[in-house]
């Protein structure tokens, strides 16, 4: 029986206040995969190879779910707004990647840590980027317009900014038997994102599974932080060193994506409400569309999956503060006071 169009409202309600309210409290939600995850491994040391193994569904419905929410429909329409857009690629994948080998290079040259930092720093997030520029007073529009550019741009730019900026043999490192599960994993859910959303307008039932999708990628992503820390919590025991250079480089990452977006957004007189969401696309990155390559990576990388983790959690901590001081402070709006008298 067809439901009344109440109760379809009622539903939809429903289903944005729950959205609504994982993703306020979605840092903690995070945390709590973290610590729990770090739990049952320390407990289960022998299970790691079975929990890795639960990491591949769960990061494949997460990038599912993700990608469903990207509006191939606003390309077009992102593309025609050439100077937010000039701003948001030459920030992206031109200032920000040497931003990025210049922090790296202040942080102790341990191979893996080097590579956990470059791959989760280098790409553009495509996901809570939206989120948060909603949150932030930026323009959400725009944001969701980006996303399936930034996401096939890095995508392509990622394996040339890690030949530039490494010493070590990456073809040893990503060997194509180990690495094509990552891609599949990637490929597989993007095709089905795109095949949903060109179907949504002619079935309900594809529209409805769009719709809802919403709802997931934040307790998807807190499944897969919780399956990554318990099998790979035994590694970094050892390494535990490590964690504050993580934490310092996210740190200035923030700092120096702030002070990007605020260059950038004078020199070409971007719009304030521009201006904010500049600053959220340069300072969140996308740590789920690596991590599946971090997860194929050989013995002697099983630390990678946590840098990018770790990183996560940090740059999220930071959203909470970009979320009150970059449309407060960095690009408050402006009002023009009438003459006295």
């Amino acid at each position: 029986m067809e439901p009344s169009r109440n109760q379809q409202g009622l539903n939809r309600m429903m289903t944005r206040v729950s959205h609504d309210s994982l993703e306020q409290h979605q840092v903690w939600i995070y945390l709590a995969g973290l610590l729990l995850g770090a739990g049952v491994g320390m407990a289960w040391p022998g299970g790691s190879q079975q929990l890795d193994a639960l990491v591949w569904p769960a990061l494949a419905l997460l990038l599912y779910a993700t990608f469903t929410q990207m509006n191939l429909a606003d390309v077009p329409r992102s593309l025609r707004d050439t100077r937010f857009l000039l701003a948001a690629l030459v920030g992206n994948f031109l200032i920000i990647p040497a931003a990025v080998f210049g922090i790296v290079s202040l942080i102790p040259s341990q191979d893996a840590l080097t590579l956990g930092l470059l791959l989760v720093l280098l790409v553009p997030c495509t996901d809570w980027f939206i989120t948060f520029s909603a949150l932030g007073r930026g323009d959400a529009v725009r944001a969701s317009g980006l996303t399936p550019v930034a996401l096939f741009l890095q995508l392509g730019l990622l394996p040339l900014y890690l030949l530039l900026m490494t010493d070590f043999d990456l073809g040893g490192v990503f060997d194509i038997r180990a690495v094509w599960p990552a891609l599949m994993v990637l490929a597989l859910p993007l095709a089905a994102a795109i095949l949903t959303e060109a179907g949504a307008s002619r079935r309900r039932f594809l529209a409805q599974v769009r719709e809802r999708a919403g709802w997931f990628p934040v307790p998807l992503l807190a499944v897969v932080i919780l399956f990554v820390s318990a099998s790979h919590i035994g590694p970094l025991q050892e390494h535990l060193g490590l964690l504050p250079w993580v934490g310092l480089a996210g740190g200035l990452f923030l700092i120096a994506a702030l002070l990007i977006s605020k260059v950038i957004a004078s020199a070409l007189r971007l719009p304030a409400q521009q201006g904010r969401t500049l600053a959220f696309s340069l300072g969140t990155r996308n740590s789920f569309i690596v991590l599946p390559f971090a997860l194929s990576l050989p013995e002697g990388w099983e630390i990678v999956p946590m840098v990018i983790v770790i990183q996560s959690l940090v740059e999220l901590l930071g959203m909470i503060f970009y979320v009150w001081f970059v449309p407060r402070v960095w690009f408050p709006d402006r009002t023009i006071r009438a003459p006295q008298g």
